[in-house]
Formats: structure tokens, C-alpha cells, sequence
């Protein structure tokens, strides 16, 4: 009796722990209700602390300044100065076109087949002798008949399309010593209740932007795109907690 109500207590435990951890997950999602998802400081990032912090001095800043009567002025600012991100904190534009279209298609086919028989139809008389004892029906003739057919086949196929058409406005937040830049970039736009994110980050080199300040997503090593969203819409297309659990539990 004592090892019976001892597995009883242990699954009352279990089934009281399951139900606390699914009432803190249902009233952390109950808070949400009829609330617009908040925004994520901007403050506590890599980006905000680069814009803050002060950057190294350059080269061009180490020189000695050009005279303020001079028609040709070295600063940023001038008319034909360099306006591209060179250093820790400063914003260059991302542009995001992706439009890939992949498509394979692979198909084999095997098929092998045997036969092979062994007989015995004369030997010294000896199979005529052993035929009228065998069970009626059963002859040394042919002795064994064995025969074999396989055959597989196999297709599959891979069909893929993306098109995304993005911009979205980056921070260099490091500047490696071999002048490889490191970025990171964030941008939340909210239409009613839901909330659309778009995430970059990577490795770019300061000759690939362009005049315009302007860096492809295929210059950056280490790309890391993220455009999701969060709210309504995206809550009611995830599948339910317990319906994630079943799928990963149940072995059917």
C-alpha cells in the first residue's frame, strides 16, 4: 500500500507542477489582452552605446586642419567630403533585395531480379529409388528452385521562391583593426496591434558603401536578417503550448 500511494503522491506532484507552470504561462499571456505591444528600448543596445561613446580619432582628424580661407576644406561637412560610415557610431543605410528562386528535382529507379535451380535426374539410379520412398508428390528432380526480385524507386523535389524588398538604417558599433566594420541595425514599426520587427547585423567593408552611404546585403559577412513580428495576428497563428509538447512527445 505504502509504494502505491507513494506513486500516487508523485504524480499528484507532477500534475500540480504542470498545471502551476501552464497558469503562469496563461496569465503572462492574459496580460497582454487588449494591451499594444510595447516597444524595445532603445537605450539598453550595442548601437546606442556607440552613438554615445567617443570613437577613436582618425587619421584625417590627426592631420593638421586646412585653413578656414581655403575654398577646399577637409571636413565631412564640405562640399565634396567623404559622408560615408568610417568610424564607431555613425549610421549607414542597409538595403535588403533579396529575390532568389531555387529548384531541384532528383528521381532514381532500381530493379535487379535471379533465379537459380539444381536438379537431380540421374545418379547410379539413386534418385529413382529415393523417389518411390519420398512422401507422394516430393521428387529428386528438382531438387532446389530458389528465385528473387527487388526493385526501388525514389523522387523527391525542392521548390523554393523568396522576394523581400527591405531598407533599414545600421550603426557601426566596432571598428576591427584591420578597418572591417562591424554593424547592427533595428526597426519596429506597429500597424494597431501588431508589431513588426526587422533585425541586421554583420561584417561590411568600408570600400563596398557607396557614395550614397548605402551597403547591399550581399557585402555583409556574417549577415544576420530577422523580419518577424509579434501581437495578435502572430499569436493566434503559433500553435499552443500543449500542442508543441504533444508533437515532440508523441512518437505517432
Amino acid at each position: 500500500m505504502s509504494l502505491i500511494a507513494t506513486e500516487r503522491d508523485s504524480i499528484l506532484r507532477l500534475g500540480l507542477g504542470l498545471s502551476l507552470l501552464v497558469l503562469a504561462t496563461a496569465c503572462g499571456r492574459l496580460g497582454n489582452v487588449g494591451q499594444t505591444p510595447e516597444f524595445a528600448p532603445v537605450e539598453t543596445g550595442n548601437a546606442y552605446f556607440a552613438m554615445t561613446s567617443a570613437p577613436f580619432p582618425t587619421e584625417t582628424e590627426t592631420r593638421p586642419p586646412v585653413q578656414a580661407a581655403s575654398l577646399w576644406r577637409g571636413g565631412r561637412q564640405s562640399l565634396l567630403g567623404d559622408r560615408r560610415a568610417e568610424q564607431q557610431g555613425d549610421i549607414l543605410t542597409v538595403v535588403i533585395q533579396i529575390d532568389e528562386k531555387a529548384e531541384i528535382s532528383n528521381s532514381s529507379e532500381r530493379e535487379r531480379s535471379g533465379s537459380e535451380s539444381m536438379g537431380v535426374s540421374g545418379l547410379f539410379g539413386i534418385p529413382q529409388r529415393l523417389n518411390d520412398r519420398l512422401p507422394e508428390g516430393a521428387s529428386m528432380e528438382d531438387a532446389v528452385s530458389t528465385s528473387s526480385a527487388s526493385s526501388s524507386g525514389g523522387e523527391g523535389s525542392v521548390k523554393r521562391k523568396e522576394k523581400l524588398t527591405l531598407r533599414i538604417a545600421a550603426t557601426v558599433t566596432n571598428v576591427l583593426r584591420n578597418g572591417v566594420m562591424r554593424i547592427e541595425g533595428s526597426q519596429e514599426v506597429r500597424v494597431n496591434f501588431e508589431m513588426r520587427e526587422l533585425l541586421v547585423s554583420g561584417y561590411i567593408r568600408p570600400e563596398d558603401i557607396s557614395r550614397q552611404n548605402e551597403v547591399t546585403y550581399d557585402k555583409i559577412a556574417s549577415a544576420r536578417i530577422s523580419y518577424g513580428g509579434r501581437g495578435q495576428i502572430t499569436d493566434v497563428q503559433q500553435p499552443r503550448y500543449g500542442q508543441q509538447i504533444a508533437d515532440i512527445i508523441l512518437p505517432f
